[in-house]
């Protein structure tokens, strides 16, 4: 059984379990966690696809990690002009575990 959500502009392929990690989610360790816009849902026989989301299905979690990501390095480099810019960033992102994905 699992599930397609959208939330922070992407869209991931969940299933009861498994832990994600996702564009920062304002929360505490711990804090459930719910998602309503459910795009598609498999339970293995049928498959349900939303027009543009299910209204029957949600998905919760909780958090496990608040934290950032690996360091990128973004260089601008214009050669014979001594045009040189260095600048790195750290994306911020949540860790969920996803409990129960329900149907009604």
């Amino acid at each position: 059984m699992y599930a397609i959500i959208s939330t922070g502009g992407k869209q991931y392929k969940v299933s009861e379990g498994e832990t994600i990690r996702v564009e920062k989610i304002p929360g505490e360790i711990g804090e459930s966690i719910s998602f309503d816009r459910v795009l598609m849902f498999s339970s293995g026989e049928t498959v349900q696809v939303g027009q543009p989301t299910l209204a029957d299905v949600a998905v919760t979690g909780h958090i496990v990690e608040q934290g950032k990501a690996k360091k990128i390095i973004v260089f601008k480099m214009k050669r014979r002009k001594r045009y040189r810019k260095k600048q790195g960033h750290r994306q911020q992102y949540t860790a969920l575990k996803i409990d129960t994905i329900k149907t009604t």
